[in-house]
């Protein structure tokens, strides 16, 4: 049996139809064609889907899309403009946290919502952070680099001095 859902999705509403047991995963890539979250394990092992839900991050596969409606998803697609990248999707290119590419979505999602809540997070905090993110291509240094950097960026564009924390 169908429902029909209503998706706050990277700021845009839109009505979707599908059956309660559906993964927001699923709905997000094959109902709304955002596949920019990947479709790694399905079971949130590996949170190459990590989205956020009310600015939390989530492994969109184990979410049902029930439990997603009247709340606010952002996906990668959502991070930034195509013509305008956020400092996290930049510093990932640049410093080469972007190896094949599966994990990086998801890690850069998490990454955006950890330097909301600290702008100037040190490398453990990034660590622990992106924990449950795997990567089988960087080793995590690079990635771990790559977020420093755009916290460092962001730093400087709202105009703030560094107030580095112990850990």
């Amino acid at each position: 049996m169908t429902r029909q859902y209503l998706l706050t999705v990277n700021g845009k509403t839109s009505f979707v139809t599908t059956t309660p047991d559906r993964s927001l995963l699923d709905t997000l890539r094959d109902g709304l064609g955002l596949t920019g979250s990947k479709k790694g394990c399905d079971e949130g092992e590996c949170a190459s889907c990590t989205v956020l839900l009310d600015g939390v991050p989530v492994n969109s596969c184990l979410v049902l899309v029930g439990d997603a409606a009247g709340k606010s998803i952002v996906t990668i697609e959502g991070i930034a403009e195509a013509d305008s990248p956020h400092p996290l999707q930049k510093a990932f290119v640049d410093l080469g946290g972007v190896q094949c590419g599966y994990c990086t979505p998801g890690m850069i999602v998490s990454a955006c919502a950890l330097l909301r809540e600290q702008p100037d997070p040190t490398d453990e905090d990034i660590k622990f952070y992106l924990a449950g993110n795997i990567c089988r291509c960087t080793g995590y240094n690079k990635i771990t680099a790559a977020v420093r950097s755009a916290a460092e960026t962001m730093r400087a564009a709202a105009g703030s001095a560094p107030t580095r924390r112990t850990a």
